[in-house]
């Protein structure tokens, strides 16, 4: 369906267009000065240069066309040449009643749907997730929700970190605890035992016990390095320990990634990309793509108008080892064979910013894929109060389980405070709890602009009042509570009939949705849906407060307020959905 300020905007485009100017001028928008009208055009000034007029004059002629529409209450003229729009009581009626009518809440879908591929920028093997993989889950999760309700074609991808020196860190630090294992034989050639030969426990031991001693001594590095490119020419052995290092990892991953509400289609790594990488290499070879420079073979991707240095990608090591800017380019290669996406959104933070440059301009230059076809979407830090990433209070890395477990206590421990949820089950109250920290922490990192860092603070984001996810949530429940009142007196939602201030307030915010989600997905900006979402509860609190709906004694009125509440509901609870967070039923 067409919002309201689009619909006015084809109207005044019409009348500029009669005048013989641009359309375009008829733009209208949500108004600067909401006290002096919802809505305003400024395309009168645009138009002033054009037809050799002042703008007033301009802007008192397009009143004057406009007058007497059914979409039009009245206008009037401000400043320079602002013209400020009143929509009739008709136009609102019309509008609340076609989103009543509209199962998507008036979000319209793509006209051109893409395949998307929305790359996570994934955990490593062996490494536990912890906050920093927060940001990259629940923004990519909720790009691949907004695309998915747009229309597009998704398929999105964790892309595990599981090739590299990290495995030769853990092959080697295995061998020296567990020298007699069959994996380090040579010569076995029997079957791979099936049981993994380690825990997760095991690996988030042995990893970073591995990379210390490495760091410290030239030797151990060396081990490792030589190891992980056994590993990678395909030293049987050590692919079967990386297969139970994967399997290990993933039943890990995949406990985390429940918990949080974030779920992928593809679990590939980067080792599913390691054979195309020969012939890959060889191909770029033969087509004058790389160089030779010190050993290593390389891409240049320099440019003559480049601002600052911007150094090559390195594709194979002087030791001959492939790199991550190898694999990448790999997936990408691997990607366009059996996927053939338009657009691949990698989903890492911005401190890779650089890495993924490089990467583009080589997938471009080596005729894989264009660099418009590649995103990188790039976000900020989860900082501590002190200003620094976000540690435990040892000063650890803390893992996500523990984050999530934090959450669901602090919000236990709100509800205790409040008395939310008194007479409830204790099955029902944990469940609350849980979608109440989960609400506190996504909508708390969703609601920042992605590129700024942000201070974890789980006592503000557990608070029931101001901008967080616990408020929307209880907006939600308490709409769904008067509903079941509603339900429960037999009464019936009627057609919509805005009359009050606060009621017409209320129904532009829920036409306001459609442009919300378009801005959030074209801009990869999921702050604005959440600044819709909040910006609608709020004005229905603002609607209940003026606006009686159970005790009003006009049925017509009664029933009219009932159907927008349930609009309300049904539009905050689809974008809430959209951001990853789940309602309950009561609170």
């Amino acid at each position: 369906m067409t919002a309201l300020v689009q619909q006015l905007s084809i109207l005044l485009g019409g009348k500029f267009a009669d005048k013989g100017l641009p359309a375009s001028l008829g733009q209208v928008q949500v108004s600067d000065r909401p006290d002096l009208a919802p809505f305003q055009c400024n395309g009168a000034l645009g138009a002033a240069k054009l037809a050799k007029q002042s703008p007033r004059d301009i802007a008192k002629e397009i009143a004057e066309a406009i007058k007497g529409d059914p979409l039009i209450a009245q206008t009037s003229i401000a400043g320079p040449g602002f013209l400020n729009i009143v929509p009739s009581d008709t136009a609102y009626e019309a509008q609340a009643n076609a989103l009543v009518s509209d199962t998507r809440c008036g979000a319209t879908k793509t006209d051109t749907p893409k395949k998307i591929i929305v790359d996570f920028g994934g955990p490593n093997v062996a490494k536990p997730m912890h906050v920093g993989h927060l940001r990259s889950s629940v923004i990519g999760d909720a790009l691949q929700r907004m695309a998915r309700f747009a229309g597009h074609d998704v398929v999105s991808d964790i892309h595990l970190g599981d090739w590299g020196l990290q495995m030769g860190h853990l092959i080697t630090e295995l061998l020296d605890e567990k020298p007699d294992l069959p994996y380090f034989d040579k010569d076995y050639t029997g079957h791979w035992p099936e049981v993994p030969p380690v825990s997760l426990n095991d690996l988030s031991r042995l990893y970073p016990q591995a990379a210390a001693k490495a760091k410290a001594n030239e030797m151990r590095m060396y081990r490792s390095r030589r190891a992980t490119k056994a590993l990678q020419a395909g030293q049987p052995g050590y692919r079967a320990l990386l297969r139970h290092f994967i399997a290990v990892s993933r039943a890990g991953l995949e406990a985390d990634f429940d918990a949080l509400g974030v779920h992928f289609d593809l679990w590939k790594g980067e080792s599913d990309v390691n054979d195309l990488i020969p012939a890959m290499i060889e191909d770029f070879k033969a087509r004058g793509v790389t160089q030779d420079s010190e050993g290593a073979l390389i891409i240049s991707v320099a440019r003559k108008d480049d601002k600052k240095k911007q150094p090559p990608l390195i594709l194979l090591s002087s030791e001959g080892s492939a790199l991550y800017g190898t694999t990448d380019l790999a997936t990408i290669l691997d990607r366009k064979t059996n996927i053939n996406p338009d657009l691949t959104l990698y989903v890492v933070d911005q401190r890779q910013g650089q890495h993924f440059e490089q990467v583009f301009r080589a997938a471009d230059k080596a005729g894989l894929m264009g660099e418009d076809m590649l995103e990188h979407i790039g976000f900020g830090t989860v900082n501590g109060k002190d200003g620094k990433p976000f540690k435990t209070r040892e000063g650890g890395v803390m893992r996500l389980s523990d984050l999530l477990s934090m959450a669901n206590k602090a919000a236990r421990n709100r509800m205790d405070e409040a008395g939310i949820g008194e007479g409830l089950d204790e099955k029902t109250l944990a469940d609350i709890a849980r979608k109440i920290g989960l609400a506190a922490i996504k909508f708390a990192d969703l609601r920042n602009q992605r590129l700024t860092n942000y201070v974890f603070d789980m006592d503000r984001f557990t608070a029931f009042e101001g901008k967080t996810g616990p408020y929307l949530l209880y907006a939600a429940v308490r709409i769904k509570s008067i509903l079941r009142k509603a339900q429960d007196q037999g009464l019936q939602n009627g057609a919509i009939i805005p009359q009050k201030g606060e009621e017409k307030m209320l129904v532009l915010a829920l036409d306001g949705f459609d442009m919300a989600l378009n801005n959030a997905w074209e801009k990869r900006a999921p702050h604005i849906l959440c600044e819709h979402v909040f910006e609608l509860a709020q004005n229905f609190s603002r609607f209940y407060a003026a606006c009686p709906i159970l005790p009003e004694k006009d049925e017509a009125r009664r029933s009219s307020r009932l159907a927008l509440a349930e609009l309300t509901l049904r539009q905050l609870e689809t974008g809430l959905g959209l951001l990853g967070l789940d309602t309950p039923d009561r609170m």
